[in-house]
């Protein structure tokens, strides 16, 4: 059954998060990318709507107190900025706990005024880019019809300009990159200048259909679902990456550690 707030979970990049999903049960998002852990998404849209009332939330939320972790993070089922009631949510967790929060985006809708109002509002936000170029973008993410390359990075830009909180970049190796690939992955992060890089690769199969325990990153072992294997980069790849780019702009960079 579905319930908007999911977790602890223990991150390797935020520690111990409380889960804030304002999509719902049916998985929702701009992209259906080919290792997301919540298997196909099943409403591909970049179209934003309210999903979950901010109302519903809080009083999920309650359910929790005293709150006793490090961040609290909008995930879920899906792209959060695609709902409507993002910053109204935004607000109210943090008026109830007191309690950091993050935001995890694909960074698709960033060109829309009031998609970056509403993420100025948290003290983090972690943007996925996986791809250097259009065409691993189109491989990788997967997505909708109507987003363009060219607008996504005109997005992540403009916001980088708007906003004033803790900046990451996130992104998900699923093999080895070219040099050239490489390359234009690391000038766009210089121009970004974020204040982390967070190198991943998958590290657990991906289901089949839709499944609510994809929301939580902490899970390990069977599943009593169908899922499909993934590719995934090894350690060593992860860390030669993570090196080179630390010495080549100089921002910090932190890659996965290896399963349990």
């Amino acid at each position: 059954m579905f319930t908007p707030i999911y977790g602890p979970v223990t991150s390797w990049r935020y520690g111990t998060s409380l889960g804030i999903d304002l999509i719902g049960d049916v998985s929702t998002c701009s992209f259906d990318c080919a290792y997301c852990q919540l298997g196909e998404i099943e409403r591909k849209t970049q179209q934003r709507q309210i999903f979950v009332p901010t109302q519903e939330v809080i009083e999920a939320l309650n359910a929790y107190a005293p709150w006793s972790v490090d961040i609290v993070t909008f995930s879920g089922s899906g792209e959060p900025t695609l709902a409507e009631n993002l910053g109204e949510a935004i607000a109210a967790v943090k008026a109830l706990t007191q309690k950091p929060v993050l935001v995890l985006s694909n960074a698709t809708l960033l060109n829309q005024p009031d998609v970056r109002a509403a993420l100025n509002q948290a003290d983090r936000v972690s943007l996925k880019l996986d791809a250097p170029n259009r065409d691993l973008l189109r491989r990788i993410n997967r997505p909708v019809p109507a987003l363009s390359w060219e607008g996504i990075l005109e997005g992540l830009h403009q916001f980088r300009r708007d906003y004033s909180g803790l900046l990451d970049i996130q992104t998900m190796l699923l093999s080895p990159w070219s040099p050239q690939q490489q390359q234009a992955y690391q000038d766009l992060i210089a121009q970004l200048h974020p204040h982390e890089i967070q190198l991943n690769t998958p590290t657990r199969p991906k289901p089949v259909g839709h499944q609510l325990d994809g929301r939580g990153n902490h899970h390990q072992g069977d599943r009593p679902y169908a899922v499909h294997q993934l590719k995934a980069v090894s350690r060593e790849v992860l860390q030669e990456f993570a090196e080179h780019l630390q010495r080549a702009i100089a921002i910090p960079v932190r890659y996965a550690p290896s399963p349990h």
